[in-house]
């Protein structure tokens, strides 16, 4: 009796080790699980921990990842509004939003990926053929509208992906180029618009450094004027104190102030090669007579008629 029911015991346990242990599973938190039973889809877990299920074949589990997956678009050309032909090489990147509807629409991850590849190409070939060349690749910040672009495109995608249970959160160019046939004349189109943009900014700069030398050649104009205005009034000040000045000197000695301004007029008009014929009483020679014995002054001439030379 005693080994009947260690073996029933045994039974019970292989049992539970066979069918029942099978039964629990865990949950990570980077993924979703979706149980399938049969092969038909029956419930989706999103939260990380402990789980159960029947047993297989009855019930399996399917796991899906919960982060930010990336999709690679291949090259792919396209048409500008302005009809420029560009080869665009972008990318995507997605996250499962839904796990049952993203299992029961796209199967997985290959599955999104070709659903992805056609909505992504198809709006961007869109939204490229609204815009013009010079707007998605330029140096005036105020004309670029690729990021504007690309968040329109984002957005659209983003909706259309819905229904399958998953959501686009970017999209990204990686390079944009142009086919070689059109290269070369893209190049020289870009190179005059520099050449252009080149002159307009040397006129402009002309242009300015005339108006800062007409401003300046006018400030110097003012200050001069100003300067001068200064000079006179100082000058006219300083001669009208010297005649001031003199004017006291001759009312303290009137001959004295004659005999100054005697020698002074001398000085501005005799040189060695000066010649003078004036009457023998002018005023000019008045100093100009020899000095007597006495120390009165004698007069060269014989009369006041006499007219002399020096």
């Amino acid at each position: 009796m005693q080994i009947l029911r260690y073996l029933i015991a045994g039974v019970l346990m292989a049992a539970f080790a066979v069918v029942i242990m099978p039964s629990f599973f865990r949950i990570d938190t980077t993924e979703y699980a979706i149980v399938t039973q049969f092969g038909r889809p029956v419930r989706a877990i999103t939260e990380p921990g402990l789980a159960v299920k029947l047993p297989a074949p009855i019930q399996t589990v399917i796991r899906l990842d919960k982060r930010i997956q990336v999709h690679q678009m291949e090259q792919i050309e396209f048409l500008t509004r302005d009809k420029k032909n560009i080869l665009v090489e972008a990318y995507a990147t997605w996250q499962v939003s839904d796990a049952l509807q993203f299992f029961k629409s796209v199967g997985d991850t290959a599955g999104a990926d070709i659903r992805l590849a056609d909505i992504l190409a198809s709006e961007l070939g869109v939204a490229l053929g609204q815009h013009e060349l010079s707007h998605l690749v330029t140096t005036d910040e105020s004309r670029m509208q690729l990021l504007a672009m690309l968040a329109q495109v984002t957005q659209h995608i983003d909706q259309r992906t819905i229904p399958y249970g998953f959501r686009v959160t970017d999209v990204r160019l990686k390079r944009l180029n142009f086919p070689q046939a059109n290269r070369a004349s893209v190049f020289r189109r870009m190179r005059a618009e520099r050449a252009r943009i080149a002159r307009q900014l040397r006129s402009e700069g002309a242009e300015e450094a005339t108006k800062i030398r007409a401003t300046a050649t006018a400030d110097q104009i003012t200050i001069l004027s100003k300067a001068r205005r200064e000079a006179e009034r100082i000058r006219g000040e300083g001669e009208a104190e010297a005649i001031r000045i003199y004017a006291k000197s001759f009312g303290q000695n009137p001959e004295f102030y004659q005999f100054l301004r005697s020698l002074q007029a001398y000085d501005k008009v005799f040189t060695n090669d000066t010649t003078l014929i004036l009457p023998a009483d002018s005023a000019l020679l008045k100093y100009l007579h020899d000095m007597g014995q006495n120390g009165v002054p004698v007069a060269n001439g014989q009369g006041k008629g006499d007219e002399r030379q020096r």
